[in-house]
């Protein structure tokens, strides 16, 4: 009877290792193969980049066929041919010197679409980087709000987490995020962290377009609460951009960046 027992045990911990493992396989499996999808995105955007010419050469916009409407439209030649991919894309974002450099997506007909779906729209555990339903890029909104998983990898808005270190900021202080039309400089004026509770924490998100009390009320609420003192305040008719992701190890606290430019 023992000898029996004995090897259930043993068949059952071996098929649960297996199982474990196989599971353990297909996660970095689907890591490494979205990742190499964002690559070559990446590189598809890159390789016009450093083209001959590129901040001179004209023309600097691509006309291409909105694939949903069939209208034409007037794209920054760099994002042309990766829009046409997916007309969900509104944008790119780019922190230089980190692993930020995605696409950014918009679908405010569904809420959170691509919170657990990559740019080819497959299941993903990753997301996107995409952009609050509320929010409108191309008007553009007072602020907009960009969301990111936060991977372990550092993939996604996992390396947001190092803007914890003033250090880090000095030398990273200014993000990138191009829309199809238009190529924009962000500095970064404040980084705290929040619960993602709206009766607790700040509704940071709620902040779309603003009234002048309301832009002021949203900059001192930001600047009282990041982690170190930038010395950039920003100011009524700066456009602001807020990048959001969930604290390491703790699902309800959101680690926010929020940064201004002048557009």
């Amino acid at each position: 009877m023992k000898k029996w027992i004995l090897r259930c045990l043993l068949l059952l911990f071996t098929v649960t290792f297996l199982v474990s493992g196989g599971l353990l396989l297909n996660y970095y499996w689907k890591d490494a193969e979205r990742e190499a999808d964002y690559d070559k995105l990446s590189n598809m955007v890159d390789s016009v980049r450093q083209e001959p010419q590129y901040d001179v050469q004209l023309p600097e916009y691509e006309q291409v066929t909105d694939p949903k409407t069939g209208e034409l439209r007037q794209i920054l030649r760099e994002y042309a041919h990766v829009y046409l991919l997916n007309p969900d894309m509104v944008g790119w974002i780019t922190i230089p010197g980190t692993k930020v450099d995605y696409p950014v997506m918009h679908r405010p007909e569904n809420t959170d679409y691509y919170l657990k779906r990559d740019f080819f729209q497959k299941s993903s555990a990753a997301g996107s980087i995409y952009v609050r339903e509320e929010c409108d890029v191309f008007a553009p909104s007072d602020n907009i709000t960009i969301y990111g998983h936060r991977m372990n990898s550092g993939a996604m808005f996992g390396e947001l987490m190092e803007y914890k270190e003033q250090s880090f900021w000095e030398d990273h202080r200014h993000i990138r995020f191009d829309t199809l039309t238009q190529r924009n400089t962000y500095e970064i004026f404040a980084v705290f962290k929040i619960s993602a509770s709206t009766k607790n924490g700040f509704p940071y998100h709620t902040f779309v377009d603003m009234t002048e009390e309301e832009f002021t009320e949203f900059v001192n609420q930001c600047k009282t609460r990041s982690l170190y003192d930038t010395g950039i305040t920003p100011q009524y008719g700066d456009h602001l951009i807020t990048l959001s992701t969930c604290e390491k190890g703790r699902s309800n606290t959101r680690f926010v960046v929020v940064a201004k430019g002048n557009l």
